[in-house]
Parts: C-alpha cells; sequence; structure tokens
C-alpha cells in the first residue's frame, strides 16, 4: 500500500506552480486541455439561459449547488418543491439480448428527486410532505406523511410504502398534486432544465478549475 503513496509528494509539486515562477509543463498541458474542452462546450453544447418559471411555479436555481426549488400558491396553500439533480438510473431490465441493447441505445433513464411540502403559509404548523421521483416522462409518488413544523419527532412514523396503499386512495393523492401542478408534465420540463443544469455547473466547474491552476 504504502509503495502507491510515494509518488504524491512528486505529483503535488509539480501540480501546483511556486508565485512569481512558470507554470509548468504538466500545468500548461492541464490548461490546455481544460481550454479545449471549455471551448467544445460554448461552441457545440451551449447551455441556455435557464428559464425563471413553469407554469404556475416560480423557480429558485442554485448556481454551484446539485438542487433547485421551486414555488407556487395554490388558492391560500403554499407549494413548494426541492429538486434534486440527477441522482440515478433505471437498471437495465431483464429481458433478450436484443431489447438490452436497444435500452442501451436509448440511454440511460434517468432519475430526479423530489421533496414537495404543502402548507396554508408559514405561521401553520400542520406540512405535508410527498418524496417523489421524476422520470423523463412520468411522475411517481414514493411515499407521503404529515409533518408539524413545531413538533420535533426522533423517528416519526412515515406511513406505508405509496404503492401498498388502496388503489382510491393512490388516485386521490395523484389528483391532489396534479391540482397543484405536480404531474407528468413538471417531471418532463424537470429534466429539460436538469440537463441544461448539468452543462452549466459542468462550464462553471471548468472555469474555476482553469483559474485555479492558471495562479
Amino acid at each position: 500500500m504504502a509503495r502507491f503513496l510515494k509518488p504524491l509528494p512528486l505529483l503535488r509539486r509539480s501540480f501546483l506552480s511556486v508565485p512569481g515562477s512558470h507554470p509548468s509543463a504538466f500545468d500548461e498541458n492541464l490548461l490546455r486541455l481544460l481550454r479545449n474542452e471549455i471551448s467544445y462546450l460554448s461552441d457545440y453544447v451551449v447551455p441556455r439561459p435557464p428559464p425563471q418559471r413553469f407554469r404556475s411555479f416560480s423557480i429558485e436555481d442554485r448556481p454551484g449547488e446539485q438542487w433547485i426549488r421551486l414555488r407556487s400558491k395554490h388558492g391560500d396553500e403554499d407549494v413548494k418543491v426541492d429538486v434534486t439533480m440527477f441522482d440515478g438510473a433505471a437498471p437495465v431490465p431483464s429481458a433478450p439480448i436484443a431489447e438490452k441493447v436497444k435500452a442501451l441505445e436509448r440511454g440511460p433513464r434517468l432519475h430526479i428527486s423530489l421533496i414537495v411540502e404543502v402548507s396554508r403559509g408559514e405561521a401553520s404548523d400542520s406540512v405535508l410532505e410527498l418524496i417523489c421521483s421524476a422520470w423523463p416522462d412520468s411522475l411517481v409518488v414514493e411515499t407521503l406523511f404529515p409533518l408539524h413544523r413545531k413538533v420535533a419527532v426522533f423517528r416519526p412514523y412515515f406511513g406505508r410504502n405509496f404503492k401498498n396503499l388502496e388503489k382510491e386512495v393512490r388516485r386521490q393523492v395523484i389528483s391532489y398534486l396534479e391540482e397543484r401542478g405536480v404531474d407528468d408534465d413538471l417531471a418532463e420540463f424537470l429534466h429539460e432544465y436538469m440537463t441544461n443544469k448539468d452543462k452549466v455547473e459542468l462550464l462553471r466547474w471548468l472555469r474555476i478549475v482553469e483559474s485555479y491552476v492558471q495562479k
């Protein structure tokens, strides 16, 4: 194990330039690669300015972070949706080899996590929270549970898995969300938004690394 750690000081000395000295060959090569990638992303995979609204939702982007927040009003209710960037993908299904090849050619079916919170304003103690999965063409409820802002519970009871609830209960919950704009169309929009955000964040990250190496 030790023999793999010995070269690290040498790598560190070659990577970090001494202040006032000329960039090392390693630094110059890294800068060239970074600039090529930045140029490619800027010219051929150009990110779009992110939209600030979707239907009734305002969108609060989080530059440099892996999530966004959506807010909306439904009557006297506040609807808040916290959305991650892509955090997983559906496994390739067990199927004949030809179907597996087609699935691989289509690319991964990416997953986004949502936390939906419905309340009657900040003054309200009661909150309904729902954990959902957003797929490219559908929104799936995973679980729902009531919360109380003023009461801290160490191990709250989250209820049954949503799939195990009665069919009519599931249907009513889905209708409840759809009335508040949390539906399949929102899932599709979020996939488009996060695809663009992924490009924006990658470009920002590359420029930060470039700036660091240049110093």
